[in-house]
């Protein structure tokens, strides 16, 4: 298959910003080609499309597997496996968020909560434990907001993505209706 141009700038550019994400420039490029292609598609398609090596297709396709972010296809009468991604990209960014909550935000709130059980050795050691618990709190609340959006549908996180500024107003709103104004 060949790319239009439109087609090879949008996986040029997602493969630029994958890796300013953390995952591999192949990796965000397989990954946009399976999301603007029709059509599943097996591994050598992949690499032919890209002019990348079955191995390195294979190793990428492992790691988006890993993301829980392949949906594996059968096409009867073929034995090559094929892969296409969710046809919702809400369901896309849902599965990156749940990924990266247990991949980056778990191990750290772990972590800090094995930090805050120590005992302070002196004043300098109290301050850190304070700063420590605020950044351990906002990142739990962080994790908490994570698994409730998990949970709505699709419309209505659009929905409440598309209230972008209105949800500050809202809370002027009622900050002024009971009388609690944002120290911030």
């Amino acid at each position: 298959m060949e790319l239009t141009q439109l087609s090879q700038s949008f996986v040029q550019h997602f493969g630029e910003m994958s890796s300013r994400w953390g995952v591999n420039r192949t990796v965000g490029q397989i990954y946009a080609v399976l999301m603007i292609t029709e059509q599943p598609m097996n591994a050598d398609q992949i690499g032919e499309t890209l002019g990348l090596s079955r191995s390195n297709v294979s190793m990428s396709l492992k790691e988006l597997h890993a993301w829980n972010l392949l949906t594996p296809v059968s096409i009867p009468g073929d034995r090559k496996d094929y892969f296409s991604t969710p046809d919702d990209v809400w369901e896309i960014a849902r599965i990156l968020i749940e990924e990266r909550r247990k991949r980056e935000m778990d191990p750290t709130l772990s972590r800090l909560r094995n930090v805050l059980l120590q005992e302070p050795c002196n004043e300098s050691d109290e301050y850190a434990l304070v700063r420590i618990r605020e950044m351990h709190d906002i990142m739990d609340l962080m994790a908490v907001w994570v698994n409730e959006m998990q949970t709505l549908s699709s419309d209505r996180l659009h929905k409440l993505f598309k209230l972008g500024a209105s949800v500050n107003k809202f809370l002027d709103m009622t900050d002024r209706l009971t009388g609690k104004g944002d120290k911030n």
